[in-house]
């Protein structure tokens, strides 16, 4: 059942979330659910998207499914266009998904290399490519917002997650060429600095950490919210 109708912030709004259906994608989800927002839960798993918009459904949240691969261009087209036949509009971005291989540069194979760029850095790219028109045909005043999930790992010095390290300072870069770019056609770009969180990504790529060390997911999902209702 649909919770009572409220004064939601996003009321209205189309979100699309990538790799939203588990760790901190999942919690995003649940947050802008309870502002009213129209989610689209993609993620290469579609069984996973569609367990997460089943849970959703039980606390009253409306989501769409999709299978989507970031990396894939053909796919990425396709989803974009399912969102727009389906909701008429696309107001909101969060790319989210990313994935991470720890292996000393000697043991990383140049195809994982790959698999983690394509995922983290090229699947923001074309997100943002082919997301953007749909993000600028909003009303007469375009208000889309593009927001690319980064984080704090990629200016500290470990050893093993190079790739991931570096795929984070691209998209910080990406961010900025994008903001550049798209901020003149009325679509804001923002790049969420998170930290370390208590999710399944982090706690099975690192198992000898610290779980009470990290933060809970809810604290970012919790900005992003906040950040999106002020941005109007």
């Amino acid at each position: 059942m649909r919770r009572p109708a409220s004064a939601g912030a996003l009321r209205g709004k189309t979100v699309l979330i990538t790799g939203g259906a588990s760790g901190l994608g999942a919690t995003v989800a649940e947050q802008l659910g309870e502002d009213d927002a129209c989610l689209v839960i993609a993620d290469r798993a579609f069984d996973v998207a569609l367990d997460r918009t089943t849970a959703l459904a039980e606390n009253g949240i409306d989501a769409l499914p999709i299978e989507l691969d970031v990396g894939d261009e053909a796919d990425v087209r396709r989803s974009i266009a399912e969102v727009r036949k389906r909701f008429g509009r696309l107001d909101v971005v969060v790319n989210n998904v990313e994935i991470g291989i720890r292996a000393s540069i000697a043991e990383l194979a140049s195809d994982e290399w790959e698999r983690v760029v394509r995922t983290n850095l090229t699947g923001p790219f074309l997100i943002a490519k082919h997301a953007a028109s749909a993000l600028a045909a909003n009303d007469a005043k375009p208000r889309g917002h593009l927001v690319n999930i980064a984080s704090v790992q990629c200016q500290g010095e470990w050893p093993n997650p190079a790739a991931c390290h570096v795929t984070k300072w691209g998209l910080l870069g990406l961010s900025q060429a994008l903001r550049a770019e798209l901020e003149p056609r009325g679509i804001k770009v923002t790049a969420l600095m998170s930290a370390g969180m208590r999710t399944p990504y982090l706690l099975e790529a690192s198992p000898g950490i610290d779980p009470a060390a990290l933060q809970d997911s809810a604290h970012v999902a919790r900005a992003l919210r906040a950040m999106l209702a002020v941005a109007g």
